[in-house]
């Protein structure tokens, strides 16, 4: 059954909630209200610094987020790429459609052009991160894992350094596009948030406030006024 992008659609991506960024919750608690209107909402990837199918402390611990955000899918469509920091969320949210890495590129229509949605973490990548990908998305480990470790992980990670530009991200936005068979190629993870020929890097939600907004044609970077 065919995918359809919708014009005005919002994309966020790489939040990194709730250590780099907090506006997250502003921007969903903006469109429960409806003081932020969207046919679609698009949660790209990396929308929390840690969220685990599983994982008891982090259900818990973002009770709340995971709520307000299934509630939202009630009344629009809310599609979440997963990340390599959110994944196996299928337990987590029953009114959201989850993209797996192993699913992306998502492929959606809009009139007659193929847009392509991807994390960003699955082309030109090392094979140590494609192994390290398998291992830490594997139920069987993740099982194994005591819960102080996603607690510990999820602490660390309020002192990584997350924006910054990449040395001739040009050459490798137009390798990673080669990758896809679609008009319009939209990834995070890089958090750059620049286009490039038909190749649209996000911005980081947590490094530049902005979201994408889909106008149709390709995509615009917004900061709301909440």
């Amino acid at each position: 059954m065919p995918m359809f992008l919708k014009k005005g659609a919002i994309l966020i991506a790489d939040a990194h909630y709730p250590n780099h960024n907090k506006s997250l919750i502003d921007i969903l608690k903006a469109l429960d209200s409806g003081n932020v209107h969207c046919p679609q909402l698009i949660l790209m990837g990396d929308i929390f610094d840690l969220l685990v199918g599983g994982s008891s402390y982090l259900k818990k611990l973002f009770k709340t987020e995971i709520e307000l955000i299934d509630k939202l899918a009630k009344n629009i469509e809310v599609i979440y790429i997963e990340g390599n920091h959110d994944f196996n969320l299928k337990p987590l949210f029953k009114n959201v459609k989850i993209f797996t890495i192993e699913q992306q590129p998502a492929v959606f229509k809009y009139d007659n052009k193929r847009v392509a949605l991807s994390h960003g973490d699955r082309y030109e990548m090392k094979l140590s991160y494609k192994i390290y990908t398998k291992l830490i998305r594997n139920p069987i480990i993740l099982k194994l894992l005591p819960e102080f470790i996603a607690k510990n992980k999820l602490a660390n990670m309020s002192n990584k350094k997350i924006c910054k530009k990449i040395k001739n991200f040009n050459n490798l936005a137009k390798s990673i596009a080669k990758n896809y068979k679609a008009d319009i190629v939209i990834e995070g993870h890089y958090h750059q948030g620049v286009i490039i020929d038909n190749y649209v890097s996000l911005p980081s939600l947590a490094c530049s406030g902005k979201v994408g907004v889909f106008n149709g044609e390709s995509v615009e970077f917004v900061k709301f006024a909440l």
